[in-house]
Parts: C-alpha cells; sequence; structure tokens
C-alpha cells in the first residue's frame, strides 16, 4: 500500500490483503486472530476457514 502510512483495508477478498504486513479478522466486531498471512493460515483459525472457502 503507502510505504510510511498506515492504511486500513476492509475486504471480503482475502488476496486483497495478502501481502499486508498485519491482518487482523474480526468475528462479531471483535478481534479474534491477527498476524500475517502466513501466520493465520498456520494457525487454522477463522482467517484459514475463510481463505480455504475462497
Amino acid at each position: 500500500a503507502s510505504k510510511g502510512r498506515t492504511t486500513i483495508v476492509v475486504a471480503h477478498r482475502l488476496s486483497t490483503v495478502r501481502s499486508a504486513d498485519l491482518i487482523v479478522t474480526l468475528k462479531d466486531g471483535m478481534v479474534v486472530e491477527k498476524g500475517t498471512h502466513t501466520e493465520l493460515m498456520a494457525q487454522q483459525g477463522l482467517y484459514y476457514s475463510l481463505a480455504m472457502s475462497q
């Protein structure tokens, strides 16, 4: 995105955020996971489930 800036991206297609430095997964308005794409895939939580369904 923008070097030296904080950018918040809301996306339903996870390919949009795959290369982000930090991904935050929300459920019912609460943070349930945060990390890189690789970290979240390894955790096999909500982000993993969403990624596998796309």
